[in-house]
């Protein structure tokens, strides 16, 4: 199945205590390109992230967020800072005591000052963080591919369409090439008729010329392989395999095909036909550029 560079996936879940979303999105590119956006305690599975994105996409510059939120209540943990307390009570009763002061000293008065508490959060397992992420990320992946899937869809059928006329026009070309050798005999027969009058026309010479000319413009090579060429961008089309990289150089060798009939080309309607046929293999060109 063809699938689209171009792809958006999310998913959101809660596991294990973890509020996790991931989203996946990817635009054009020659290669895989991979980026991750993440908490920084999380950065140990980028490269798991990353092998196993790589091996459900071939193409496209991919970027990753994922988003974490624990909603443990007892992965934070808050601490006196006793050493901190103790001299600080210390010092609120010499105050006290020195200028004979009333001691009011309260666990409020205390809890305002920040300095009182160390405030730190449980360690995680790592193997707790990637059970709550990678099934999420595997979600958004589906999802992901789903949407490239739909959108090469588009792609192949926009492609066929265009290989279907190119093909037409192919036959039209092979039908009118005969065509223009006719003309030519009928053309050089009677200027030669003008030129010498009554005189005996030499039938030979004329085959002889209308053989080279023949020679000259002829297609049939070329048709021939734009025809094979065509064939094998909709069998690629039919792969279950990336296809994008292949059909880029096959529509190469179509141009190739297209611009020496062009060259051999000593009739209009030819010539306007080779036009044609170049602008639907620039559309195709353009439609595989977003092909994986």
């Amino acid at each position: 199945m063809v699938r689209s560079m171009t792809g958006f996936g999310r998913a959101k879940n809660q596991i294990g205590g973890f509020d996790v979303t991931v989203e996946i999105k990817s635009v054009n590119h020659r290669y895989f390109e991979f980026s991750c956006r993440m908490p920084r305690a999380y950065n140990f599975l980028e490269e798991k992230i990353k092998s196993y994105l790589n091996q459900k996409i071939s193409r496209g510059k991919v970027e990753v967020s994922i988003l974490v939120d624990d909603l443990n209540q007892n992965s934070t943990v808050v601490e006196i800072n006793r050493e901190y307390a103790d001299a600080y009570i210390k010092a609120l009763n010499d105050l006290s005591k020195q200028y004979k002061l009333k001691n009011d000293v309260k666990v409020s008065t205390l809890a305002n000052n920040t300095e009182m508490f160390k405030i730190r959060r449980q360690q995680i397992e790592d193997d707790v963080i990637e059970a709550a992420i990678m099934p999420v990320l595997e979600e958004a992946c589906e999802n992901f591919i789903a949407m490239r899937s739909v959108e090469g869809e588009r792609l192949l059928k926009d492609v066929v369409s265009r290989t279907d006329y190119i093909l037409s026009r192919v036959e039209f070309i092979e039908a009118r090439s005969p065509i223009t050798v006719a003309a030519y005999q009928e053309k050089i027969t009677n200027k030669i008729k003008d030129l010498l009058g009554d005189n005996t026309v030499d039938e030979q010479r004329i085959l002889t010329e209308v053989a080279i000319f023949a020679d000259k413009v002829a297609v049939a090579e070329e048709t021939v392989r734009l025809r094979s060429h065509i064939k094998q961008v909709t069998g690629l089309l039919e792969s279950d395999e990336p296809v994008g990289r292949k059909l880029d150089f096959i529509v190469q060798e179509m141009n190739r095909e297209t611009n020496t009939i062009g060259s051999k080309a000593q009739d209009i309607e030819i010539a306007h036909t080779v036009v044609d046929i170049k602008s639907e293999i620039e559309k195709i060109r353009e439609q595989i550029q977003n092909m994986e």
